[in-house]
């Protein structure tokens, strides 16, 4: 898919996301707004995935650990042909199959997800499992930068490296605020990159509000310096609504029926716009 048509595609995922948030009156609307760019990206572009074969044993797979942002991965799916609208517009209802978090009933999850801090390690466990195999799959672990802060990450890490997992990307969501406030209030992710080279990691950095950044970011990465992979992607929380853009109060909110028609009026706007510079 071009950069135009992802660009596109994103919109119309924000757009669905408020829709899907508003209606089911739940949802971390901040983190799942910081992080659609990249979810765009790697299951319109990047990853090896089939929704007529979500089992293939051949499939990258994807693992959202930062799980509480899972309406954004819903209608991510939805948009790739994984489930379909009928079922994501249940969400928030007595009796749905969707969860506030990822569950493996759901054709395109691989985990099942709860307390933060689990996904790397189950991310290093399925790409070790290819190597051993000798299949060429490729594992990606979406994190919160809040996320961070749990010491089971790091144990990860120090494995990935053991085992040479360069078929493993992780990729932190700088979006800098978590539910009680600013990370580098509630716990300094200072000289973050740092850590992470330190730990035997090949570690880069990207605009996560940037789409043609993204694409660069993963593209560059090199599969065969026996390294694990880190993306740190420097995004904006509520991103693509201006007046929940850097405000932590929408880490989890439902917006009222002004604030809801004024932000599906700004991400209207911007698709309008992508649209006719495809039919120019």
């Amino acid at each position: 898919m071009k950069i135009e048509n992802l660009k596109l595609q994103s919109e119309r995922n924000r757009k669905r996301l408020m829709e899907v948030v508003y209606k089911a009156r739940a949802g971390h609307i901040g983190g799942d707004l910081s992080c659609l760019n990249v979810l765009t990206v790697l299951y319109f572009y990047m990853m090896n995935i089939d929704p007529d074969f979500p089992n293939d044993p051949n499939r990258d797979r994807f693992i959202m650990s930062k799980g509480h942002c899972v309406e954004a991965l819903y209608v991510t799916l939805e948009s790739r042909g994984f489930i379909s609208s009928d079922i994501v517009d249940t969400l928030g209802e007595y009796g749905s199959v969707l969860a506030g978090h990822p569950t493996i009933d759901i054709p395109g999850i691989e985990i099942n997800s709860g307390s933060l801090g689990h996904g790397l390690s189950v991310g290093a466990g399925i790409a070790l499992a290819a190597k051993m195999d000798q299949k060429t799959y490729k594992t990606y672990v979406l994190m919160g930068d809040g996320e961070q802060g749990e010491g089971s990450i790091y144990e990860a890490a120090m494995a990935a490296h053991h085992y040479q997992l360069d078929n493993l990307v992780a990729i932190i969501d700088r979006n800098g605020l978590q539910i009680s406030g600013p990370t580098e209030e509630v716990l300094s992710l200072e000289n973050i990159s740092e850590r992470w080279v330190a730990f035997g990691w090949d570690v880069k950095e990207m605009n996560g509000d940037n789409i043609e950044d993204i694409v660069r970011a993963l593209k560059s990465i090199d599969y065969s310096n026996h390294k694990p992979h880190l993306l740190i992607s420097h995004t904006t929380k509520g991103k693509g609504v201006s007046y929940m853009e850097g405000v932590v109060k929408w880490h989890h909110g439902v917006p009222s029926a002004e604030e809801y028609e004024e932000a599906i009026g700004e991400i209207t706007e911007r698709i309008i716009v992508l649209e006719n510079s495809k039919s120019i």
